[in-house]
């Protein structure tokens, strides 16, 4: 009996391990994914079709004359692993809150609402976007 509980184990074992690393590799070419996504523009945000603080964001940046690379994760084969990408590059969101709006400024991570509006409030979002090459005025 002690032979087959250590195999039966050893077998769980050998199975979680190549569920992590099957899960890990998943992860990597996730995060390949959005990388090249965001190097497509000078701003690209990622959303959700029928969110309105997504719409409120959208908003915000078109009518300052930037011209963001929007994608839309409702309605992408893959947006549930780039939503599962996102949320750990932002920090875990274990609470169960919305990831987006995710905002990608010359390629770096700006965040979420929130942060984009502190740099619109303080000032600093402009000089960021014509950094990137998004604002020209």
């Amino acid at each position: 009996m002690q032979y087959q509980q250590s195999s039966a184990s050893s077998s769980w074992s050998y199975y979680m391990s190549m569920r992590s690393r099957h899960r890990a590799a998943e992860e990597d070419i996730t995060m390949d994914r959005v990388a090249r996504l965001v190097s497509e523009s000078a701003v690209v945000i990622f959303t959700i079709s029928s969110c309105c603080m997504c719409h409120a964001m959208k908003t915000l940046f078109c009518g300052m004359g930037v011209n963001p690379m929007i994608h839309e994760l409702d309605l992408l084969p893959n947006g549930k692993q780039i939503e599962r990408a996102l949320m750990a590059l932002l920090g875990g969101g274990a609470g169960g809150g919305a990831v987006v709006p995710v905002v990608f400024i010359g390629g770096k991570l700006v965040g979420s609402m929130d942060r984009v509006l502190a740099f619109h409030i303080n000032g600093s979002l402009v000089p960021l976007l014509k950094q990137a090459g998004a604002l020209w005025l």
